[in-house]
């Protein structure tokens, strides 16, 4: 992977996983993550058909080999061989012929868009149909037309995968994307080209909570997901799910329920700071799987990073959410974000100052020595005096950095310096459950982290 400049390789990413058919089970999931799992290695899970997942049951599993429609010349005039979107998700079988007429109702357009092809699914009530562009509709000749979808509807599992990041402690920090549209590049395939790069750009850091990556089908794959982790659902701490991350728009960070939740905090504190274009949406129950962690039995500080947000760009769902629509630099920008905020994540803890009577004097302990030269030598001085003056052991690193307006890497890295002067001890609230980063805790290791 390229470090320095990974975007060619999460657009190249996009391009191969695009031809591929997924959906909520079958072999386009399971192709999808064995292509994932090259990159980044996964556990992938089996979940049969039936299996009750809190008010929902596994569905059928569903398989397509091929799909078309013959005009009375018998020519393929809509042809799931040149796009999957083509066939309406999870179509029961047909081989028959019928008139137009009697076709028509069968078939999905875009009157407004009568270039594209929609994207359309019916995954729990049986039926069938394609999708076409409304132009090809209108140039359809009547008669008789051949009619045939070669898919299976069998039991069989429901598949999903997830990569663990180990960390110091096991606490858990859950990154989601879905898997289960079929060529759809930013609204899927981009978030998953972020996650790969963002779960590798982690693991290099020893990160202090362990990282959970999950690469599920949409609502069906989340709610499976808490169903067979609802005995350790208390080890997640926060949580992003990432979606639409690389279309052209500005950032969109979605809060938690709570609005509140740490994770919330930060995503503010980090788009604000870093002066990018961005927008700030309070929580609703419609979107992504943020409804699935954020439903009010969990109620899970879980937030949503998006670049324009769900269903906000007139590419969403139809044939022009395509590779060409996903732009390399933007999937950097949302990786950068996430790289961001986990770092803040990480190093947040509140501190005790040691010499809390007036100001205590810095130049003899060398620290105003240690900032000449440097460019921000006032920005530094400046977090210094505010980390002195609020660490009480009430205010963490983040409530320092939003009352001071500074950003927190300056007072991250001012923490550091006092501490190495002793003029800072951890919390002890927080140095049983976060010690300083400095320390090399084996608490993950002693208790045990699981994939």
């Amino acid at each position: 992977m390229n470090a320095l400049d990974p975007g060619p390789e999460m657009h190249a990413l996009v391009e191969r996983l695009y031809p591929l058919c997924r959906s909520i089970t079958g072999n386009g999931v399971r192709r999808t993550l064995e292509i994932i799992d090259e990159y980044l290695p996964l556990t992938v899970h089996e979940v049969p058909t039936g299996t009750q997942v809190l008010d929902w049951t596994v569905p059928a599993e569903w398989n397509i080999a091929d799909a078309y429609v013959a005009d009375p010349a018998g020519n393929r005039v809509i042809d799931f061989r040149e796009s999957n979107l083509h066939v309406l998700g999870y179509s029961v079988p047909v081989d028959t012929t019928m008139p137009l007429a009697e076709l028509r109702a069968h078939l999905h357009t875009l009157p407004e868009q009568p270039d594209l092809v929609p994207y359309r699914t019916s995954y729990y009530a049986p039926a069938w149909g394609f999708c076409l562009a409304q132009n090809t509709l209108d140039a359809l000749p009547d008669g008789d037309y051949r009619v045939v979808i070669d898919s299976t509807l069998a039991d069989g599992h429901l598949t999903y995968g997830e990569h663990v990041v180990p960390g110091r402690v096991t606490d858990e920090v859950i990154v989601s994307c879905h898997v289960c549209h079929p060529s759809l590049a930013n609204d899927n395939l981009a978030g998953i080209a972020v996650a790969i790069q963002l779960a590798t750009a982690i693991a290099a850091t020893d990160p202090w909570y362990t990282y959970r990556f999950l690469f599920a089908p949409g609502t069906i794959g989340a709610i499976t997901w808490l169903a067979r982790n609802a005995e350790r659902i208390d080890r997640v701490k926060h949580g992003l799910v990432l979606a639409c991350a690389g279309d052209r728009g500005s950032l969109t960070y979605k809060q938690s329920r709570r609005g509140d939740a740490e994770i919330d905090r930060v995503l503010r504190h980090v788009l604000r700071t870093s002066g990018r274009p961005h927008t700030e949406l309070e929580f609703s129950p419609y979107g992504y799987d943020e409804r699935q962690f954020c439903s009010p039995g969990f109620n899970l500080g879980v937030g949503s990073l998006t670049r324009t947000p769900y269903a906000g760009y007139p590419e969403y769902h139809t044939s022009a959410d395509n590779p060409d629509f996903v732009s390399a630099e933007s999937m950097v920008d949302t990786l950068a974000v996430c790289r961001e905020a986990f770092a803040v994540l990480d190093r947040n803890r509140r501190y005790v100052n040691t010499s809390p009577f007036g100001e205590p004097q810095l130049g003899k302990r060398g620290l105003y020595d240690s900032l000449g030269g440097r460019s921000d030598a006032k920005q530094a001085q400046l977090a210094m005096l505010w980390v002195l003056n609020l660490s009480d052991g009430e205010h963490s690193l983040l409530d320092i950095a939003e009352r001071s307006g500074l950003p927190f890497d300056a007072v991250a890295g001012a923490a550091e310096a006092l501490l190495g002067a002793d003029l800072l001890v951890a919390c002890p609230q927080d140095a049983a459950a976060r010690p300083d980063p400095a320390t090399r805790s084996t608490a993950a290791e002693t208790k045990g982290v699981t994939g």
